[in-house]
């Protein structure tokens, strides 16, 4: 299958050489879907500032000591749904999502609200043909079974892919209902609290090694940006206060690309702020960050073989 990629305006606006299809590790594909926000607004412009912020990213890791943007990085077309119907128009999105997936692409998903996960995870799993779990980097559960009168809701995301047999560990939550706790303690939801994240620090790594061993091999990631402290990121639709920071979110980043095969990744929820880049930027890279630990797994799994 041909795509046409977008290299001028792509990912890191790489030179042609690193953004050719065929021959790129990573797939980038922008879905500005938005239909469900429930308060601020805007994710459908995260996207394009992602990709803009992205520009300006140096390629060279200096954590890592590598340049990963040398495995390709390929941009696709924007998949953005005009189809009223929300499950057509997941629908839409989980088939393109597809088609990288099966091609053995590294699929990076920019968002977007949250809503799109679970057809992102689902064209995931039925590229491997295997067991899959989930993990949710996040403010809020998302386990709600409606919201504002549909299921498929962004508060809801997380609780259709419980409800869809895959095994979820979530990360940083400080925000959920009262149904949504009863439904996380009926279903033994493995969850590292963010409170207990900021009194116990020197027990989180550990503690989620313990948590991610229990997950199948194979691992989506999903990444809501208001993880973040809203100090760090406010440039999201529901700002939550007591978030993760930097560094130690990248520590578990690299732990959980070390420990699993992790086989695409989606980043949603930024909504950018106009004259305020920072949040952008953050995100742009972040995503990099995971393409440096997903290149320092690949090269140890290829080493010891």
């Amino acid at each position: 299958m041909s795509h046409n990629a977008e290299p001028r305006n792509g990912f890191m606006r790489l030179k042609p050489e690193r953004t050719r299809y065929d021959a790129s590790r990573t797939a980038i594909l922008p879905v500005p879907f938005e239909r469900t926000t429930s308060y601020g607004q805007g994710t459908s412009r995260g996207p394009e500032a992602i990709i803009e912020a992205s520009a300006y990213l140096e390629t060279w890791d200096e954590e890592l000591g590598i340049d990963p943007s040398l495995a390709g990085i390929a941009t696709l077309p924007a998949c953005d749904p005009r189809d009223e119907d929300l499950a057509a128009a997941l629908s839409e999105i989980e088939s393109a999502a597809l088609a990288p997936l099966q091609e053995g692409k590294f699929l990076v998903t920019l968002g977007g609200e949250h809503t799109l996960t679970s057809a992102i995870a689902r064209a995931a799993r039925r590229a491997t043909g295997r067991p899959m779990g989930v993990v949710q980097f996040d403010a809020h559960a998302d386990l709600r079974n409606r919201y504002m009168g549909t299921p498929y809701s962004h508060a809801c995301v997380m609780r259709r892919l419980v409800e869809d047999d895959f095994p979820t560990l979530a990360i940083g939550l400080r925000s959920l209902s009262p149904r949504e706790a009863e439904f996380a303690e009926r279903k033994s939801l493995p969850i590292l609290w963010a409170h207990e994240m900021a009194r116990h620090p020197s027990q989180t790594e550990s503690r989620f090694l313990d948590q991610l061993a229990e997950l199948p091999e194979e691992i989506y990631l999903t990444f809501d940006i208001d993880y973040f402290d809203p100090a760090l990121v406010p440039a999201t639709g529901t700002v939550e206060p007591g978030g993760g920071s930097w560094y130690p979110a990248l520590n578990l980043l690299r732990l959980l690309f070390q420990h699993k095969k992790v086989v695409a990744m989606d980043l949603v929820e930024l909504a950018p702020i106009p004259g305020h880049p920072a949040s952008d930027f953050l995100a742009a890279k972040l995503i990099y960050k995971c393409l440096g630990y997903l290149a320092q797994a690949e090269r140890f799994s290829a080493a010891v073989r």
